[in-house]
């Protein structure tokens, strides 16, 4: 059992016996980013202390685990990946740090605090380390400091922040034994196990079994409800009321929520406030600039004035409508590797006109990234001020429910209306994209190209601009289905 594997069967030790016997049900919803995320940030975490030595992987464990007795015994200050093992319980301890009497253990997370498992995830490396005879004084968690701002050479010390957790490990510590025995026994059973669902199963991470767990639902249930608060859907699920008639008769629902409950079990046709729809439609003039940006988030900030995860813009798309209808497309895509916020921020102040009449949909987003270019680059600020003041949220008549439809489901968002809108319209298909098919995509596809060949480069930039090239098409054909409701 490593400390991976502990921490599973702390969410929920139904997970080790899904692994060991139909792993093929899980749908891993973790991204590869997510993965490169994490081991760039141990990576650089490493000479937090100093110069360091690194045990070399081995998927014969005995071999770390005899790179790192000797690592000790030679007097390394700072060992990265030390590996220990007792009694089947192994693990590799991210940064090994040596004291005046003793060693520290030092977790390393991308994150921005210190989330309860991973309390659960050190008491298990402290509980293997003292059952090995090291002397452990401290258990730490060194995280990232969210509010640290590059300026010049990155700053470990600014980066990061080092919580000492020793008095809650060795609290937890004292049950890792028993509770080792007991997630082994769980994953060894031969019958399955029966479990209900619960939070646990989106909580600390969300489960890859939870819809083989979830079959048994019937379709809808509570959990398809929109704006429900996930703990709300679970306890209503352990009182038994999880169907939607159930929720209709037992529940205190908020008014969308029933209008989205009830239009589910009539099959209502899709309806419109004619006076609400022509009076936001009465807002806009020609012609729109309709504008959606993409971004990518850098845990370590490569760039002068950035924080960790903070939302960089490197594309935009903007198509122009005019008020025949005619359509003119602009974009910007910037080129990977260097900081692309001053090239954008000019060719966006350039594209759209002053006073001119800017959609987005959700507009929070996009007006958040204008703020901060603005506040970037203070030449530019008027300009980007100006186009920020005059954006118009295209989402406002589907969130005030001005224009409903049952297959929305309750929800907003521009993936439940456009499939609403346009159920058989191929053009406005993402699936049939190729490479990226989202905004989580994108981001991944732009921060991965470095170190690709130019023809790689080539292809990928084509798809990052065909695919925010029509989020913003979308936007089009939303507005043009407005018209059509308003008639």
């Amino acid at each position: 059992m490593t400390k991976t594997t502990f921490c599973r069967g702390i969410q929920c030790p139904k997970m080790l016996w899904m692994d060991n016997n139909m792993p093929e049900q899980g749908v891993d919803k973790a991204s590869e980013q997510v993965f490169r995320t994490g081991n760039l940030v141990g990576e650089v975490a490493r000479a937090y202390f100093g110069p360091y030595d690194l045990v070399a992987y081995a998927e014969d464990k005995t071999e770390m685990i005899a790179a790192t007795q000797a690592l000790m015994a030679d007097g390394a200050d700072n060992i990265a990946e030390a590996a220990f093992a007792d009694h089947g319980l192994y693990c590799a301890v991210d940064l090994l740090h040596r004291t005046e009497s003793g060693w520290d253990i030092v977790e390393v997370k991308s994150s921005t605090g210190v989330k309860d498992i991973y309390l659960d995830d050190m008491a298990f490396q402290y509980y293997v380390l003292s059952r090995c005879g090291v002397n452990v004084e401290r258990v730490c968690c060194l995280h990232i400091n969210g509010s640290y701002v590059r300026q010049g050479g990155l700053d470990l010390h600014g980066l990061f922040t080092l919580k000492d957790c020793t008095a809650q490990i060795k609290e937890r510590a004292k049950d890792v034994g028993n509770n080792a025995d007991r997630f082994l026994e769980y994953a060894n059973r031969r019958e399955e196990p029966q479990r209900e669902l619960g939070l646990f199963c989106e909580e600390p991470y969300p489960c890859a079994y939870r819809a083989y767990c979830g079959r048994h639902l019937p379709r809808p249930s509570v959990f398809d409800v929109a704006g429900m608060r996930t703990k709300k859907k679970y306890q209503l699920y352990e009182e038994g009321i999880v169907s939607y008639p159930e929720l209709l008769s037992r529940a205190k629902l908020s008014d969308k929520q029933k209008r989205q409950v009830e239009s589910s079990l009539q099959q209502a046709p899709d309806t419109y406030d004619k006076n609400e729809i022509r009076r936001f439609l009465g807002t806009l003039t020609y012609p729109v600039y309709h504008l959606d940006f993409e971004t990518f988030q850098q845990a370590v900030p490569e760039y002068d004035l950035c924080r960790p995860y903070q939302q960089i813009p490197f594309q935009y798309s903007l198509h122009i409508e005019g008020q025949d209808g005619e359509l003119e497309h602009r974009e910007f895509l910037a080129e990977a590797g260097s900081d692309p916020r001053r090239a954008l921020a000019e060719h966006l102040a350039d594209d759209i006109p002053e006073d001119a009449c800017v959609t987005a949909y959700n507009m929070a987003f996009e007006k958040s990234v204008i703020q901060n270019l603005a506040a970037l680059f203070p030449d530019l600020a008027e300009r980007l001020w100006n186009i920020h003041d005059n954006i118009h949220d295209l989402m406002t008549p589907f969130q005030k429910q001005y224009y409903y439809s049952t297959a929305m489901q309750g929800s907003s968002s521009i993936k439940a209306v456009l499939p609403a809108l346009y159920p058989d319209d191929p053009e406005m298909d993402y699936h049939r994209l190729e490479g990226v098919h989202n905004g989580t995509e994108a981001s991944a596809a732009f921060a991965g190209m470095a170190g690709k060949t130019p023809e790689e480069i080539g292809k990928i930039r084509q798809q990052l601009l065909r695919y925010c090239g029509l989020d913003t098409y979308a936007m089009v054909k939303v507005l043009r289905k407005l018209r059509e409701a308003a008639k």
